[in-house]
């Protein structure tokens, strides 16, 4: 049985730093789509970044140059270093993982690259509030 579990949320103050890891279990890392996504209160969950098993990693337009999604293999962990933290970064987190690519979750259009949510499995998520 496939299991992700989050951890490494908190507060922080803006342009402050978290790094949040998902710890997998039940699954080999490298032969699936990890991502990241949160979902503030009152709002629909959006995807944040993606990590393929190729090591191919894509981002939401708004965390490009912020954010920083890896992995350990070695570890069964999935990372989100997350920089320059801003207040409208506050969302609970979750890790996914699907199998396959990730090129099917990823959709773009005259707003940017988004990514569908249709993931197998998720963790329980992580809160991260950015205070200003």
């Amino acid at each position: 049985q496939v299991q992700l579990v989050e951890s490494g949320g908190g507060s922080v103050q803006a342009g402050g730093s978290l790094r949040l890891s998902c710890t997998g279990s039940g699954y080999t890392y490298g032969s699936y789509c990890m991502g990241w996504f949160r979902q503030a209160p009152g709002k629909e969950r959006e995807g944040v970044a993606t990590l393929d098993s190729d090591g191919t990693t894509n981002y939401a337009d708004s965390v490009i140059g912020r954010f920083t999604i890896s992995q350990d293999n070695a570890k069964n962990t999935l990372y989100l270093q997350m920089n320059s933290l801003k207040p409208e970064d506050t969302a609970m987190y979750y890790c996914a993982a699907d199998r396959g690519t990730c090129v099917g979750h990823i959709v773009v259009d005259l707003s940017g690259l988004k990514f569908d949510s249709d993931f197998q499995y998720w963790g329980q998520g992580t809160q991260v509030t950015v205070s200003s």
